[in-house]
């Protein structure tokens, strides 16, 4: 059966992978996913609203928060025409050229997410370590040059690999694991030399994700050396206070990373519905909680939505 569907495809184009085994049951799969694709763009998009809006915002802290929101907002927006697609029975395969750009965004909004939560462990750390010289620091021109950075960090390094995917030869099975594209999946099915690719990609990874999380380590064993050393505990909460959210971002982030490597890696005994939801775990988690966790634990942002949903309700009230 899937010989044959396969054979319906052209050569150059791919199967995307929905959940296998459900597919009757896509349409109502379907509503949570749009759902949570819904709450991605509204969350991230009022998270920018309010940093905009907000004059008391316009800090290094929420303009590297504000850099958090776009990379989710383009995670969500690099994925959402083939997951509800396939879902909706709109779509059932994508060409090479489409898949590689599209591997080619999410592993680059990957990287930049990561660089973002380093940059954002950096504030905090001049914040707790060094406040008299935070503001000299990280002025706003040191801020432009950090995004530059991060910008050119997460776009100039992969596209060697990704370009590489469009010379291969791919001769087995042209089924993706997910509804989206993977450059390991790609390579999965390669039958040409793959171990610049590989090793390549092995760099990429140790050079960005293991290195962001080993400095984002460091600093936080800095700030906890420094806030240790602060006589009252209050204070100690304090400054442990304003760390918490970007905490549960970075490990929002880097647990379903590591969640999918390991069940690409070592799961291939496992139901390809653990690989499907792997992947969409680790597309969606990430954005779908971090305007959750910044709405919530930081005050600024938490009193500012307030107040936007308070002047909504009035306004609506004036109306009736």
């Amino acid at each position: 059966m899937s010989a044959l569907l396969i054979s319906n495809f052209s050569y150059s184009s791919f199967l995307l992978t929905g959940f296998p085994g459900l597919e009757v049951h896509y349409l109502w799969i379907s509503i949570p996913f749009c759902t949570i694709y819904v709450m991605v763009f509204l969350g991230n998009c009022m998270v920018l609203h309010v940093i905009r809006t907000e004059v008391s915002l316009h800090q290094p802290m929420f303009y590297f928060l504000a850099m958090l929101a776009v990379t989710d907002l383009c995670m969500g927006l690099s994925t959402v025409h083939t997951v509800l697609g396939v879902l909706w029975g709109l779509v059932r395969e994508i060409s090479l050229e489409s898949c590689i750009a599209q591997s080619y965004f999410i592993h680059g909004l990957s990287f930049m997410e990561s660089s973002v939560l380093l940059a954002m462990a950096f504030d905090r750390y001049i914040a707790i370590c060094n406040p008299l010289r935070y503001s000299s620091i990280l002025t706003n021109a040191k801020i432009v040059k950090i995004g530059v950075a991060i910008l050119c960090r997460s776009s100039l390094l992969i596209p060697p690999v990704i370009i590489r995917l469009g010379f291969l030869n791919y001769c087995r099975a042209h089924i993706l694991s997910h509804s989206f594209c993977l450059h390991q999946d790609l390579i999965r099915m390669a039958c040409s030399d793959i171990r610049f690719n590989s090793i390549y990609g092995l760099a990429l990874v140790i050079s960005n994700l293991l290195l962001d999380a080993v400095l984002i380590l460091i600093s936080y064993l800095m700030i906890l050396h420094t806030v240790l050393a602060i006589a009252s505990r209050e204070e100690r909460m304090k400054s442990l206070q304003t760390c918490v959210s970007h905490i549960c971002a970075v490990l929002v982030f880097y647990i379903p990373i590591i969640g999918l490597t390991m069940v690409h890696r070592f799961g291939k005994h496992l139901s390809p519905l653990v690989h499907v939801l792997m992947g969409n775990v680790y597309i969606l988690f990430p954005p779908l909680m971090n305007p959750i966790i910044y709405s919530i634990k930081t005050q600024q942002i938490r009193r500012r939505v307030q107040r936007l949903f308070s002047l909504n309700q009035h306004m609506s009230r004036g109306q009736v």
